[in-house]
């Protein structure tokens, strides 16, 4: 269970029990309600990590809702988009083991995170992480309901494949952004589960997508 959902339940469970004491019981319920729906809602389930050499795990619970080609500051990469719903977990996990090179808050607006435009336009926290030769960019995107992310490390802290780093509330996106030779292992569709689903494997070898994340993080062309 992530903190979160106490600071939520807790307030709630007490404006239970004084409706039902003042008034009558039976109106308490729709609280009550309310309060287990925020316990639920910030689950956060234990995960089997792959092990697999240049495994990219999802950053998050969800579906895929894109897979394409995008150029950024001249460089082709690959982007897997995964919308979050008010029913899955939130929790968002490191896609590979590494250092944290970089973090960049970008406020913006609050479009349906369906929306393809919310990739550039939203509130979102933008993390590059390095390690084993490889760089993968990550987002967390805000969505029409949320309005708050959360990301916990700081640049230059360690994280594992699979780590817990933060949580974006009550529906979003995550994209994942990955050098354009990756072995994909997902299409639009597919469901995915943070920390324990592999999207890709890459190449641990691979400069070019050292380079290409360089590059981005330089350039600021998010």
């Amino acid at each position: 269970m992530v903190p979160d959902g106490y600071y939520y339940a807790l307030p709630l469970l007490g404006a239970a029990l004084l409706v039902g004491w003042l008034t009558n019981p039976l109106f308490a319920i729709p609280v009550l309600v309310l309060a287990a729906f925020f316990l639920w809602f910030f689950r956060d389930p234990e995960r089997a990590i792959p092990g697999e050499a240049g495994a990219v795990v999802s950053p998050g619970d969800g579906k895929v809702t894109d897979v394409s080609t995008v150029t950024t500051a001249g460089v082709r990469q690959t982007r897997i988009s995964i919308f979050l719903s008010v029913f899955d977990v939130h929790v968002n996990r490191s896609p590979i083991a590494g250092v944290i090179r970089d973090i960049r808050y970008q406020k913006g607006k609050f479009v349906n995170a369906m929306n393809a435009a919310s990739a550039d336009q939203n509130e979102q926290n933008i993390v590059t992480v390095e390690g084993e030769g490889q760089r993968v960019v990550f987002k967390q995107i805000a969505g029409l309901l949320a309005r708050r992310i959360v990301f916990n490390p700081k640049i230059g802290d360690r994280v594992e494949r699979g780590a817990r780093v933060g949580l974006i509330k009550f529906g979003s996106r995550v994209d994942v952004l990955l050098d354009s030779s990756a072995r994909l292992q997902v299409k639009i569709g597919d469901r995915v589960k943070g920390g324990a689903s592999v999207l890709a494997f890459l190449d641990p070898e691979s400069q070019q997508l050292v380079g290409a994340g360089v590059a981005q993080t330089r350039q600021g062309a998010w």
